[in-house]
């Protein structure tokens, strides 16, 4: 599901951060702490493609003046557009 990040839209789509480049998404893991598989990370489904502003911002590498709950909320609904696209295209089977 990685691999199917690259030149997608971004999921994300955090207003003024956003840089709706499709050469810079990858796949952006939503982290809880309950949920945790390789190196930390939750699987690659609970993720959203996100564009390189957007998963710094996730990631808090940089944007640290938006505030954490409005980010995770961006992110989280990232993730549910990310899955659904993947149940369109039928790479993620219901």
């Amino acid at each position: 599901l990685r691999k199917e990040a690259k030149g997608r839209e971004c999921m994300i789509r955090i207003p003024g951060v956003c840089n709706g480049d499709k050469e810079t998404t990858v796949l952006a893991h939503f982290r809880m702490v309950e949920i945790r598989y390789d190196g930390g990370k939750p699987p690659d489904l609970i993720g959203a493609w996100g564009c390189f502003n957007c998963h710094d911002a996730v990631d808090r590498r940089r944007y640290l003046d938006l505030d954490f709950d409005f980010v995770r909320l961006l992110h989280l609904e990232g993730v549910v557009r990310t899955i659904a696209k993947l149940i369109e295209e039928g790479k993620v089977k219901t």
